[in-house]
């Protein structure tokens, strides 16, 4: 589909699949297309906020066995210890 001409391609009216539009856009840099595009207004609201920290491997280890033993996924046993430590007291 790519134009080697200098010449960019159409966009298709529409496509078959998404992997069919998944392959244009691969092909395709979209800003070569803004004059196209229609803008949206679109309400974006974070409900959550994650935070990155750093934790020595062997307390990753045994988070992860702990939530394993107790079926539930490590973040939220992290939390569920955290809160325990540091909000109840």
């Amino acid at each position: 589909m790519k134009n080697t001409e200098g010449k960019k391609d159409e966009i298709p009216e529409s496509f078959s699949s998404y992997e069919e539009a998944g392959e244009f856009w691969d092909s395709h840099d979209s800003t070569h297309y803004l004059e196209q595009m229609t803008p949206v207004e679109v309400d974006a609201r974070l409900e959550q906020r994650r935070f990155e920290i750093e934790v020595d491997e062997d307390i990753i280890i045994a988070l992860e066995r702990r939530a394993r033993s107790q079926d539930m996924p490590a973040s939220k046993l992290a939390n569920d210890l955290l809160r325990q430590q540091l909000l109840v007291g």
